[in-house]
């Protein structure tokens, strides 16, 4: 049997776990279905790490996949959190947030493929000096509605994608379809990157690593929506995972 590419995933933390009434990991099972439908062994780690060993555990892995949960602590990106903000941003998790930034300074250090979902992806802008919508649809007038609940396991909008970028080639076009189901996103995007994919009201929806920055990962594709929900039935959504995968195997090198 063909080794498969062994890929780190971040998972969320919980108060109240089903086995105790205490904290527990907690992580949606669609990550590793999508990681699995496109060649991968997911590897989902604790957050309770110690820095050297979060970067034993990105020596040993081919990649990494951040995925999506709670808002990230608004103090790491903005000063002075008008109280009308205050009262739209979720209950952080510092843990996870320091967690996540550690992972992220052994990932580039080490060279490993990245994927970002929804939280991932803004933490990784946030990791960069990036900023954040504290909340889409009191800070941007005209907003589409990007918190749909309903929408998590549906396309409900388009992506308009920027020509020759990762994404457009594994779309194989310059739009997309997405499910949506946040209400942050990414306001600043820090200077590594650059915006790939944008909803028709202008929010950032994925971005990678700027043409004369290419050369600090050998592969990042950071996306707002959620694509391991849809990996079973819409063909792009694969394709991200299977492009992704593909990377790892080849020592970060993908082929779309």
């Amino acid at each position: 049997m063909k080794k498969r590419p062994v890929i780190l995933v971040t998972p969320s933390s919980h108060q109240r776990g089903a086995e105790f009434a205490d904290t527990s990991l907690s992580i949606s099972n669609y990550y590793a279905l999508a990681i699995q439908a496109g060649g991968g062994l997911p590897l989902v780690v604790p957050l309770s790490l110690t820095a050297a060993e979060i970067d034993q555990c990105t020596r040993l892995v081919d990649g990494v996949v951040l995925t999506g949960g709670d808002d990230v602590q608004t103090g790491l990106y903005v000063k002075d959190l008008p109280a009308r903000l205050k009262r739209r941003a979720g209950v952080p998790d510092p843990g996870r947030d320091w967690f996540e930034i550690t992972l992220l300074n052994a990932v580039f250090r080490r060279r490993k493929p990245l994927l970002a979902i929804c939280r991932g992806q803004q933490i990784l802008n946030v990791a960069f000096g990036g900023t954040l919508w504290v909340d889409i649809a009191t800070e941007v007038p005209g907003a589409f509605r990007h918190r749909q609940p309903q929408g998590a396991n549906k396309p409900v909008h388009k992506l308009e994608l920027l020509p020759h970028s990762r994404l457009a080639k594994i779309a194989r076009g310059l739009a997309m379809a997405v499910n949506s189901c946040h209400h942050q996103a990414v306001r600043e995007l820090a200077r590594p990157f650059r915006a790939t994919g944008l909803s028709l009201d202008g929010i950032i929806e994925a971005f990678e690593l700027a043409p004369e920055e290419e050369n600090l990962l050998p592969y990042l594709l950071a996306v707002q929506f959620h694509p391991e929900r849809l990996y079973d039935r819409d063909d792009i959504s694969k394709r991200i995972f299977c492009d992704f995968i593909r990377a790892c195997g080849r020592g970060g090198e993908g082929k779309v």
